[in-house]
């Protein structure tokens, strides 16, 4: 999660100066390296025992919309990686606005997905 809260913190900051070269070459190899070492590894993580859970656990109404969320949750992910790709080939055409929304996502996500594994509600 702390990549993925992290990330596209960067990019705010990324978008803002993207013009100076220098910074932006620092900002490509911060987010590369945090989304290559902490962030993937994490996701794999993240469905290795989420996988696990469902094997102990059985199929469970919570359960299932809580892998619903983390689903949602790996296609945030992989959006983060299209911006990564974008800002390596400076291509980048969000705004620091739009990144500083964006950041929202993963946070409305976790409330969502532990109070679901807090309540375990059974419809």
């Amino acid at each position: 999660m702390a990549a993925l809260f992290y990330l596209p913190r960067l990019f705010v900051y990324h978008a803002k100066h993207n013009d100076e070269k220098l910074l932006s070459s620092v900002f490509k190899v911060m987010e590369s390296r945090l989304y290559g070492v902490i962030a993937n590894p994490a996701m794999i993580v993240v469905w290795l025992s989420g996988i696990y859970l469902v094997y102990v656990q059985g199929n469970q109404f919570w359960l299932n919309l809580k892998i619903f969320f983390v689903f949602l949750m790996t296609l945030y992910h992989f959006f983060l990686f299209y911006a990564l790709k974008r800002f390596k080939d400076d291509l980048n055409d969000y705004s620091e606005r739009f990144f500083r929304i964006v950041n929202e996502v993963p946070t409305v996500l976790v409330i969502i997905i532990v109070g679901l594994v807090v309540f375990k509600p059974n419809l």
